[in-house]
């Protein structure tokens, strides 16, 4: 049976305290499961505004009408209204998640800081931002993470290096085709990284004629010949475990007629062989997105 993995992306202490409980209660009724990665800082979505200059920022907000899933309160998070502390506010949400049997992960700290200035960081930068992390997931869970997903993609090289040094066990912060063993101009990286193959729901509603009523069936026809490694879909708190949770759930009965396994990527990952490709990272533009992203090429 074919393996379609789930990666939660939980970017806001609205996400965390609400669309985490509601893709919980979906995804059981489902019988389906999914690796959450949680920001484990403050929320500071109200300082998005420094990325109104960034090209094709303004188009999506719009496309998405972003606040109607985010809520004005987090959008003036870290601005008008003080940042709450995701981490410290929510680890019960979290721990719940995990004793639900959910794999739990790392999405980051500063979600903000990492998504604006990740790509062009240094080692010291990186390091304290991915320890910060790492510290407080212990701190949650009584255990350390073995599993880790950055923020929108963004990675730099030090970010690959510290995957490795931190001993996870498989990292996805990349798009790409399949599994793979990383590399960053040739440096070989002893971390697997598990990269989304597919293209996220916010990435194609309202755009080349999709829809709300027709983006699943666009999605099934990406997902109707599965590869022999299955795919990876990543999906957002704040969009699915929101508005769009009918239309997830949509995708979890389809998936499952198609004959998919909805797994986590814990569960993913027990299926690939163990020489796995090597592939070079290159931050490339995806389209529906903005900016670049951290690719497998």
């Amino acid at each position: 049976m074919p393996k379609l993995a789930l990666k939660v992306d939980v970017n806001t202490y609205r996400g965390t305290r609400i669309g985490v409980p509601a893709l919980v209660d979906a995804l059981q009724r489902h019988q389906a499961t999914a690796s959450f990665y949680f920001t484990l800082g403050k929320d500071k979505t109200g300082r998005s505004i420094t990325r109104v200059f960034r090209h094709g920022f303004l188009s999506k907000t719009a496309r998405l009408s972003v606040w109607g899933h985010y809520g004005i309160k987090t959008l003036l998070y870290g601005t008008l209204l003080p940042a709450p502390d995701i981490g410290r506010k929510c680890a019960d949400v979290m721990r719940s998640v995990r004793d639900a049997g959910f794999e739990v992960g790392i999405h980051g700290y500063d979600r903000r800081q990492w998504q604006d200035q990740a790509a062009e960081q240094d080692m010291e930068w990186t390091k304290r931002d991915m320890q910060l992390a790492v510290n407080r997931y212990t701190e949650i869970f009584g255990a350390a993470p073995k599993t880790y997903a950055v923020t929108s993609w963004q990675l730099n090289r030090h970010a690959l290096r510290l995957m490795q040094h931190f001993g996870f066990n498989y990292t996805s912060d990349t798009r790409g085709a399949y599994p793979y063993i990383p590399t960053w101009n040739a440096e070989i990286i002893a971390c697997p990284q598990l990269p989304t193959t597919l293209p996220t729901l916010d990435e194609l509603i309202n755009r080349d004629g999709i829809t709300l009523e027709n983006v699943v069936e666009h999605i099934l026809q990406l997902t109707k010949n599965p590869p022999p490694q299955g795919h990876v879909f990543t999906l957002q708190a704040e969009f699915e475990g929101g508005k769009w949770l009918p239309v997830f759930e949509q995708l979890l009965v389809a998936w499952k007629a198609q004959g998919y396994d909805i797994v986590s990527l814990q569960q993913y990952a027990q299926g690939l062989p163990a020489n796995l490709p090597r592939h070079e990272v290159a931050m490339r533009a995806v389209p529906g997105s903005v900016g670049t992203q951290a690719v497998q090429v």
